[in-house]
């Protein structure tokens, strides 16, 4: 009998060896949750035996059972790393179809070819679906979506008003004839040739396809005030893309200051002629606004503001994960866009839960059905972006464990020689 129960014994101590050493394996693996083995004693109980008379028959394994314990937190460089502090699992599916849904606590996260947010085995990182605002739609498991991000966002605006103020210096000198006259100017502008101007400044405008293009404005001072004209007088040239802009085909807009420095003439914007950007775009009409607060003032030329209307298509900028597990995108064009919310999942009895390996199960009639929840509420932990939670083994715990059961294995062996020892004087008292 003694032989049996040490036989029972070592194959305990050979699960517990193997669990340990499993724990101590995935000491690094992120998400990983250690086993722990529990014993049971085995008894044989006959209605003709004493209580008192009563010897065990050795033990059995009773379970192998995940502790869910939370591991430590360590911070990431990728907002795609995600931790849960607390309960819950995020919810990931793969398989045809992406139905094959499992939970995992390792969030480890990034992007493939198709742009889906996918974990290392390349199962799609679950969301609820929400409105504009992040609210929730449901948080049904069935509803969710596989997070993706979008490349780009939002349909491009081409300019139509530019906004600007500008100081420019009271003491710029009049810009000289040019040998060469036009019925309308004393000289010939020239944007390539700075002689023929006093300042510039320059933005970016867009067209209808949402296309950079080069917006310049130049300056050029034209008289200074004398008693018959008391007025300080420039001539503002917009050019787009190389195309100087004009006003009922006329270039050069008059810019007139008073004696205070005060613009006085144009105190609207201006609506410059339709052209063709040259890029691809449809045509493309100009408003400039100089505003009240454009001076002619002391010190050197200086742009205070300038803005202007239109936007190209969005280009993803980054990405951004909340404590509510809101997936959000920003884009170049300053537009963010809410992509949903990330899955959790609780159980009532996690222990139940099935591994399938890389830190993941499926359900069991064990575990129960997953509760789905927003992250942050009803016990459902907080989303940590850019963190990662690691293994929960404790290497020196498992260390000691590992000797016990090496122990335990050793003492099994020496049970079951000397009762093969007993059995061997007894054969031989009977020769």
């Amino acid at each position: 009998m003694a032989f049996y129960t040490s036989i029972s014994g070592l194959s305990g101590a050979q699960t517990e060896l193997s669990t340990l050493a499993n724990n101590i394996a995935n000491v690094g693996t992120n998400g990983f949750k250690r086993s722990r083995v529990s014993f049971g004693d085995i008894i044989s109980n006959s209605p003709l035996q004493a209580p008192s008379r009563t010897i065990g028959s050795g033990t059995s394994v009773r379970a192998v059972a995940q502790q869910f314990n939370q591991g430590p937190i360590e911070s990431s460089d990728s907002s795609l790393d995600l931790a849960i502090s607390g309960q819950g699992f995020f919810t990931v599916k793969s398989g045809i179809g992406g139905n094959e849904v499992s939970f995992t606590r390792n969030g480890g996260f990034s992007v493939n070819q198709e742009r889906y947010v996918v974990d290392a085995s390349g199962r799609r990182l679950q969301l609820f679906p929400t409105t504009t605002d992040g609210s929730i739609m449901s948080t049904d498991l069935a509803s969710t979506i596989s997070a993706r991000l979008p490349l780009t966002s939002g349909v491009p605006q081409a300019t139509s008003s530019i906004r600007l103020s500008v100081n420019l210096p009271a003491d710029a000198q009049i810009i000289p004839n040019k040998p060469i006259y036009t019925p309308l100017n004393p000289y010939v502008f020239n944007p390539e040739d700075p002689a023929t101007f006093n300042n510039s400044t320059s933005t970016t405008v867009y067209d209808s396809l949402g296309n950079p293009l080069a917006a310049n404005i130049y300056y050029v001072k034209t008289s200074v005030p004398t008693a018959l004209d008391p007025f300080h007088r420039w001539t503002a040239h917009v050019v787009v893309n190389g195309n100087e802009l004009t006003v009922a085909g006329v270039a050069g807009i008059p810019m007139v200051f008073d004696t205070t420095g005060t613009l006085t003439d144009p105190v609207t914007p201006i609506a410059y002629d339709a052209f063709s950007p040259g890029s691809g775009g449809q045509a493309m009409a100009l408003a400039v606004d100089h505003g009240i607060a454009t001076t002619q003032q002391s010190g050197g030329f200086a742009r205070a503001t300038i803005e202007q209307d239109g936007f190209p298509t969005g280009q993803l900028e980054s990405i951004a994960v909340d404590s509510a597990g809101t997936l959000r995108a920003s884009f170049t064009n300053g537009e963010i866009q809410t992509l949903g919310k990330v899955a959790v999942a609780m159980f009532s009895n996690p222990q139940g839960l099935k591994q399938i390996g890389d830190a993941s199960y499926v359900v069991t009639p064990d575990s129960g059905v997953a509760l789905t929840g927003e992250a942050g509420r009803n016990g459902i932990g907080s989303i940590l972006s850019g963190s990662l939670e690691r293994s929960n083994v404790d290497l020196t715990i498992e260390l000691v464990g590992l000797i016990a059961a090496q122990r335990n294995f050793q003492a099994n062996a020496k049970a079951m020689e000397t009762d093969t020892t007993l059995l061997q004087t007894i054969i031989n008292l009977r020769q």
